[in-house]
């Protein structure tokens, strides 16, 4: 069934109305007419059933008949922080990387960046992020949109890590030493305590790796340095590695 996210002020109590893009895709590719059921996500993680019952061009007004909370997402939280990589390979860690579970995005600049960044062009690469990481939530049949940060320096991402309940940093010399992800996920899940979902944060270097100073400061910070085995990952391919390894170890794959 066709779903779409819609924002919350879009959303009544009994009804909601589909607009612009979203409105013309179900009416126009989808073909849909009065009395066709969608699926609308408020973005929250909670789905709602609804009835087309008026279609014009870009508007749809529909009656929800059902609420309910969403069973796609994942039990852990993980943020991807994911240093630029060239091209559009950032595109395709957001469109795989939210099809595989993902919370949230944060791009940043580390030593061995190699592109250009432009922060002229800061605002249309970020929408465009974002709409890639709304089309796959909807392909994935997610409850939420995960966040696309803005771009930020290694600094300020360093700066940050206390805001995670753990912080593993994608370190290919760990794996060189046979220091593996599973260990670390093991003594995190038999050690938190919350009674909430756990909040990570996945660290994933440039195309170059991070630099030693790099990987110092990240331990310093209380990064937790992982290898994703014994093979060199793409920078692209390491955090959908991590994620299907952390979807394992949550228990979600029945692991």
């Amino acid at each position: 069934m066709q779903r779409y996210f819609v924002p919350s002020g879009q959303i009544g109590e009994s009804s909601l109305t589909l607009l612009g893009e979203d409105a013309r895709h179900l009416a126009t590719v989808m073909r849909a007419r009065p009395g066709d059921e969608f699926v609308a996500c408020d973005g929250s993680g909670y789905e709602l059933l609804a009835v087309a019952e008026s279609i014009e061009p870009g508007r749809i007004e529909a009656r929800i008949v059902e609420r309910r909370l969403s069973q796609a997402e994942m039990a852990w939280q993980i943020t991807v922080a994911q240093s630029l990589p060239k091209g559009d390979k950032l595109e395709t860690v957001i469109q795989k990387g939210t099809e595989a579970g993902a919370f949230a995005f944060r791009p940043f600049l580390s030593q061995r960046t190699i592109v250009q960044y432009d922060e002229r062009k800061e605002a249309k690469r970020l929408e465009r992020w974002r709409k890639i990481a709304k089309e796959a939530a909807e392909q994935a049949h997610r409850g939420i949109v995960p966040d696309v940060a803005s771009v930020c320096t290694w600094k300020t991402l360093i700066g940050s890590l206390g805001e995670y309940d753990l912080t593993l940093l994608c370190y290919e010399e760990e794996g060189r030493r046979g220091a593996g992800l599973k260990p670390a996920l093991a003594d995190f899940r038999n050690g938190f305590a919350g009674g909430r979902a756990p909040r990570l944060l996945l660290l994933v270097g440039p195309e170059g790796g991070f630099a030693p100073q790099e990987a110092e400061q990240a331990k310093a910070a209380g990064a937790v340095p992982v290898g994703l085995g014994r093979r060199i990952l793409r920078t692209e391919t390491a955090a959908l590695v991590a994620l299907a390894c952390i979807a394992y170890e949550s228990g979600e794959l029945g692991g």
